[in-house]
């Protein structure tokens, strides 16, 4: 644990959040008991029909066989995780092949950043704080919504769970390759607030057996430096209007690299890294008599990053010891104007200023003033549906590099939704065109980083279909589907242009996916029995369009993209034990242009898990890749085969 707690800031940010919190309990406290009783509340709503989107919610997220918010996603259509393999490695979401810094990952409306290298670990946040997962292609149309939320190609909302009355929770869980984790919840409400604070610990040896098989080779052997220490607390406070988050994790771990032939100990990967993530986040909406909205988010977030491979036994990297620290404020107001029930006027405006730092030769500290300004409308009338936006966007760096930073970058993005419902189907398109700009690591990673790089632009058509039918008690069954085409410009790439060791960022490359996600529930709640039936499905062809004239690499898929993909799981309940069986299904696919043949294999990924609950206690048993399939999801990183956990948990 000593090299989870180093640091005197982050150690003043914990205190002071836990300080904040336990005071406010103290005040809770205060108030005199009080118990209110309220018979059984059934609350359904019809999501908006304009917006693609899927969610994962309630007792149907909680029977998954997953931890974290990564385990979650894989069982959305459209999505292809990125894992480098055990607890420890770095797991990153893929919607529609559009890569990971075109997916917006939001915390209570509040967008998670990372200026450094644009991407998201989905692997430090957890399943057991929130409420529901959702997945939104395009972004979410919602009334009053931040300018930052229409500037992504995808996003993922992550709702926190409110609390709705007093409660302890203590879990304890073991799992295979030596994996022990501990966690405690607490919950407390008070005359309309209420607040929780969650606390976790893991530790894994990640040290799990493999078999890797290929055209040229057959070797099997056991995967070292997988291991992971991490130590995560969270708490929020909600009362009508406001809510607030705190979140801090800690973490060390090794990075494990990729496997090598006869598994000689001279290429054994023992670089490690450390990381120290903390944000503190707090949003207030109100409703003026239902004609006006206003909103306003404000947040900080502090990441430490230290990547070490100094060390003698390493041979086949090179040696570093790197520091990284980036800060991030973030401010942002939003206004809707309701003039009659059938329109809606939004405005927004945001406000980030990140700062980088690292101890990198060559390198500068380097600034980031990320401003974005949205005015959208929606509108609905006998059965019409639309919603438009256009987006403002103005990037400014600033470093004391003598090179300079890159130009200022200012753009307009137009998004446009339309849809009609007639008898409880719903026929929608909607068009949008938005950009990621190239993060500082593009941009000014030493002897890597390009000054003169452009956005990477994305255009994205959708044509769908949806049908949902809630009527026909205790059934409840619904189907959408959905045919898009996605084209990627300026693609942004690392190549070796100077050698093969020295590699630059440049604009490269012209894609065209066109594809098919198909998803469908359905459930039938007979008495104290639950039967439920979710299926996804993912077709798509993603191909290379950049150079005509290469008629080798031209017109050909991109690497790592599954042509088909599809989830299955059914869940039974009766009473207090719930029975969960899963199959994900990954077609092959490519990852290299130099040896098209040599494709990454298609499987199958089955998991059960057995939940049941008595009085105080709940207990789970699951197994993770039943039938033992050896995959991949990037080459000679190998995933865990057959693995089991049980857990415990204590509730009051």
């Amino acid at each position: 644990m000593k090299h989870l707690l180093e640091g005197r800031t982050e150690r003043k940010f914990l205190l002071a959040a836990v300080l904040l919190f336990m005071t406010g309990m103290s005040a809770f406290a205060e108030e005199p008991d009080s118990i209110h009783s309220l018979d059984n509340v059934v609350i359904t709503a019809r999501r908006e029909p304009l917006a693609t989107s899927q969610t994962l919610s309630g007792k149907e997220l909680e029977s998954l066989s997953s931890t974290s918010i990564a385990d979650a996603l894989k069982y959305f259509a459209g999505v292809q995780i990125k894992d480098m393999g055990g607890l420890g490695g770095l797991k990153t979401i893929n919607v529609r092949s559009m890569g990971s810094q075109h997916v917006g990952v939001y915390i209570d409306g509040i967008r998670i950043t990372n200026a450094q290298n644009g991407t998201v670990d989905l692997g430090k946040y957890s399943l057991s704080t929130l409420e529901s997962v959702q997945l939104y292609n395009a972004n979410k149309l919602d009334q009053c919504q931040s300018a930052s939320e229409y500037a992504s190609g995808a996003t993922v909302y992550l709702k926190t769970r409110r609390p709705q009355r007093d409660s302890l929770t203590l879990l304890g869980g073991i799992g295979s390759f030596h994996t022990y984790r501990g966690r405690v919840n607490g919950q407390i409400c008070r005359k309309g607030w209420s607040a929780f604070v969650d606390a976790e610990y893991l530790n894994s040896k990640g040290d799990y057996p493999f078999r890797y098989k290929s055209q040229y080779e057959d070797t099997v052997g056991r995967r070292t430096n997988s291991d992971i220490e991490y130590f995560r607390v969270e708490g929020a406070a909600f009362h009508r209007g406001f809510s607030s988050h705190v979140y801090a994790y800690f973490s060390e771990r090794g990075c494990p690299g990729g496997i090598v032939r006869r598994l000689s100990g001279r290429y054994n990967n023992v670089g490690r890294e450390w990381d120290r993530d903390i944000f503190a986040q707090a949003s207030y909406k109100h409703d003026f008599h239902g004609k006006h909205l206003l909103q306003f988010n404000m947040k900080y977030a502090y990441e430490y990053l230290r990547y070490n491979t100094d060390y003698p036994e390493n041979q086949n990297t090179v040696r570093a010891d790197n520091h990284f620290h980036q800060h991030d404020a973030y401010g942002s107001a939003a206004y809707a104007w309701l003039p009659f029930n059938w329109l809606s006027v939004n405005v927004g405006y945001d406000a980030r200023m990140s700062w980088l730092a690292a101890d990198l030769k060559h390198f500068q500290p380097v600034r980031r003033f990320d401003e974005k300004a949205v005015l959208a409308l929606r509108a609905r009338y006998l059965g019409f549906s639309f919603a438009g936006s256009v987006l403002f966007q103005h990037l400014k760096d600033y470093t004391s590099c003598q090179v300079g930073a890159a130009r200022p970058l200012s753009r307009f993005t137009p998004s446009v939704s339309l849809a009609y419902t007639r008898w409880g189907v719903t026929l929608r398109a909607w068009y949008k065109c938005i950009f990621r700009a190239p993060t500082l690591n593009d941009l000014y990673y030493t002897q890597v980083g390009n000054r003169n790089l452009k956005p990477e632009y994305t255009r994205q058509w959708n044509l769908g279909v949806e049908y949902q039918y809630a009527d026909l008690q205790p059934w409840m069954f619904a189907i959408q589907a959905d045919g898009y085409i996605n084209h990627i410009d300026n693609r942004i790439v690392c190549l070796p242009l100077k050698g093969t060791y020295s590699w630059s960022m440049m604009n490269y490359g012209k894609t065209y996916c066109r594809g098919l996600n198909a998803t469908g529930t359905v459930r039938y709640t007979p008495r104290n029995w639950t039967f439920s039936l979710l299926m996804s499905l993912t077709w798509q062809k993603d191909l290379n369009r950049t150079n005509p004239e290469d008629s080798d690499n031209y017109d050909i898929p991109i690497c790592y993209s599954p042509a088909l993909s599809y989830g299955i799981t059914a869940v039974a309940g009766w009473k207090y034990v719930t029975l969960t069986v899963s199959d994900l299904h990954v077609s092959k696919r490519m990852w290299s242009y130099a040896d098209p043949d040599d494709m990454l294999g298609a499987y199958d990924n089955i998991d059960v898990k057995l939940t049941g609950a008595w009085r105080w206690f709940t207990a789970s048993f699951e197994v993770n890749d039943l039938f033992d399939v050896q995959y991949e999801h990037i080459p000679r990183y190998p995933m865990p085969g057959r693995n089991f956990k049980f857990t415990l948990t204590y509730s009051l």
